[in-house]
């Protein structure tokens, strides 16, 4: 059994520990609130121009923009995103995984990989995928000018024909228990088409073309925009549950390390007495 300052010094040790979970718990706590307000305020816009946009495609040229015409996937791109730091639990690894399997899948020497976090850059680096372009240390000042940078690069390497289709991989959020990751089609655009009982009778001013092609880039930048914003909640959820699991084992072990420390104290007192008694005894003999 240990002695008594050793396991004192592992329960101080330990309530260090909770203390730092414990606040990195709040802080993750009050970053997915803004975050959730954020991301929630960008989805009725994302999936309005979504609607338009699905009403409007079915009636025009695929060759009429660039970013809409279908040509043979000879080259993939794949957008990955991940965070910048740890201790978010599995949110990481799990879509580190799920990114691996669908680019092995795809094929490794014909996939380009866009690494939107440090954690994605590290893994994919290592494992000599080729990696195109990464970005990092941004997610404290996010903004909306983020996105439509990295939508630029993706769209301008993309006319330029460095790739022929590209995939986003990314964590959506649902709660704060659950993230599910998804594979979104992103580059070239294509969008189910609506229900067949809408009326497609509209007036266009400008031309239907025109609307489209001005709709096109913005519907990028907004999906882009949307992916960051999720992404974001998704790992403040994460790390907010895992700090509290953290925090929580924290205060198991501590109450562990307690019970330890009062029976080695309570053994030490048993074993000074009987050192007295026996030394009494000794004298009266």
């Amino acid at each position: 059994m240990a002695n008594l300052k050793d396991i004192r010094k592992r329960i101080g040790t330990i309530e260090s520990i909770k203390q730092v979970t414990r606040a990195m718990k709040l802080v993750a706590a009050a970053k997915l609130r803004r975050a959730q307000m954020n991301m929630e305020q960008a989805r009725p816009y994302a999936r309005r121009i979504n609607g338009v946009l699905k009403h409007l495609l079915p009636d025009i040229e695929r060759g009429a923009h660039d970013l809409l015409t279908l040509r043979p996937a000879k080259k993939k791109a794949f957008v990955i995103f991940t965070s910048d730091r740890g201790l978010c639990g599995s949110f990481n690894t799990n879509i580190l995984k799920k990114a691996q399997g669908i680019i092995d899948a795809a094929g490794k020497d014909s996939s380009l990989l866009i690494c939107i976090g440090r954690k994605g850059h590290e893994f994919f680096s290592k494992r000599g995928y080729t990696i195109v372009e990464h970005y990092a240390d941004f997610w404290k000042d996010l903004d909306f000018s983020h996105a439509t940078k990295m939508a630029g690069s993706i769209q301008d390497r993309y006319l330029k024909g460095e790739f022929d289709d590209v995939r986003v991989i990314f964590n959506e959020f649902k709660n704060v228990a659950q993230q599910e990751i998804v594979e979104y089609h992103y580059l070239p655009l294509v969008l189910e088409e609506e229900d067949d009982d809408l009326v497609h009778d509209y007036l266009f001013e400008p031309s239907r073309e025109e609307v489209v092609s001005s709709l096109v880039p913005r519907h990028l930048n907004v999906q882009m925009w949307r992916f960051l914003l999720e992404s974001n909640a998704a790992e403040q959820a994460a790390r907010m549950t895992s700090m509290e699991a953290a925090t929580e084992n924290a205060g198991e072990l501590i109450d562990r390390l307690r019970l330890e420390y009062n029976k080695a104290r309570q053994a030490a007192i048993t074993t000074e007495i009987l050192e007295v008694v026996s030394g009494a005894e000794a004298l009266v003999e």
